[in-house]
This record gives C-alpha cells, sequence and structure tokens, in this order.
C-alpha cells in the first residue's frame, strides 16, 4: 500500500511542475519575440546553419502555416475559447498520468503565447525558418472530387508557442496510443 504521504509529495511536484512548463513556455515565447522585433526588420533573414536554418522575421495575421481567416475578431474568440478549455481540462486532471499533463501543459503555453500576439498585435509573431523536407502531393480525384496538388518547399515559419503546441500534440497521441496500453498491462499484473 503506497504512503498517502509521499502520494501527496509527488502530486505537489509534479504540479509544480507542470505549471512551471506553462510559465516557462510563454515566459520564453514572449521573450523570444520580443527580441525578434526589437533586433530584426521585418522579413529580414539572418542565416544561423546556411540555408538549412535561419532567423526570419514574420508576422502572421492567420492561423498556422499562414491560413487566413475571414473574421479575427471570430477568431481571436474562439482561440480563446479554446485555449481556456484546454486550461480547465488540465485543472480538473488531478490524478492524471503525469506525461499528458505534461502534454497539456506545452499546448496551454503555447496557446497563451500566441494569444498574447494576437490580442496585443492583431497577429502572431514567427521567426523559425527550417528548412525540414520537400512536400508534393499530386493533384487526384477521389469519389468524383478533385483535390486540388500541394507542394511544400520550404517548412512555414514559427515560434516558441508553435513548437511547444505541436509537441504536446505529439505526446498526447503517444499517451494515448502507448500509455494506456501500458496501464492495462499493468493492471492485469
Amino acid at each position: 500500500m503506497p504512503d498517502v504521504l509521499s502520494l501527496k509529495n509527488e502530486n505537489s511536484i509534479q504540479r509544480i511542475i507542470v505549471w512551471s512548463i506553462v510559465v516557462l513556455v510563454v515566459t520564453a515565447d514572449q521573450i523570444s519575440k520580443y527580441a525578434v522585433k526589437t533586433g530584426m526588420n521585418l522579413y529580414e533573414s539572418r542565416r544561423v546553419f546556411g540555408d538549412f536554418f535561419k532567423l526570419t522575421y514574420i508576422e502572421n495575421p492567420g492561423m498556422a502555416f499562414g491560413i487566413q481567416f475571414e473574421n479575427k475578431i471570430l477568431f481571436t474568440l474562439l482561440s480563446i475559447l479554446a485555449a481556456v478549455m484546454v486550461l480547465i481540462y488540465l485543472i480538473r486532471l488531478p490524478n492524471e498520468r503525469f506525461l499528458f499533463k505534461t502534454s497539456l501543459a506545452l499546448i496551454v503555453g503555447g496557446a497563451f503565447g500566441n494569444l498574447i500576439d494576437r490580442i496585443i498585435y492583431g497577429r502572431v509573431v514567427d521567426f523559425f525558418d527550417v528548412e525540414f523536407f520537400d512536400i508534393a502531393i499530386p493533384a487526384f480525384s477521389f469519389l468524383f472530387i478533385n483535390f486540388p496538388g500541394y507542394a511544400l518547399t520550404r517548412w512555414p515559419v514559427f515560434n516558441i508557442a508553435d513548437s511547444a503546441v505541436t509537441c504536446g500534440m505529439v505526446l498526447i497521441t503517444w499517451t494515448i496510443l502507448f500509455q494506456k496500453e501500458t496501464a492495462k498491462l499493468e493492471s492485469t499484473t
């Protein structure tokens, strides 16, 4: 039988770590964006590792990958609602697995990092410019629907908040796909 006091201490430590992740993501995101805004001109690009990795200062008025949303006020309100819902979900999960709470902390930190920009400036500061790989999907038809082709020759410019949200989503996927199976195996032994 586990010691109740040690479980309380473990939960307290996990809670501190989870909320520290949220604060760290928002702080690092905002400091890095401030440094870019004050140290670079809009659309300026500086090579870090040749053409593979550059710092390129852009301001994104749309969604991820530069997708435009017609009603910016509605989009901002929906973004706030989504961020608050994930935050509430994180608060109400005291007994959830630590990895799952960590993934939600990354998502909350990233969401609020970008929301701060969207509310204050009306657009999000992006600056990581990376050449991963080219993507080319040819146009095709399926069930009488024509799908246009898609080509990506350079990854869209992103920031720390975007990276945190992406890492959080990868961790959630990992947790859903593999952690539950582990929990089932542990309960049967």
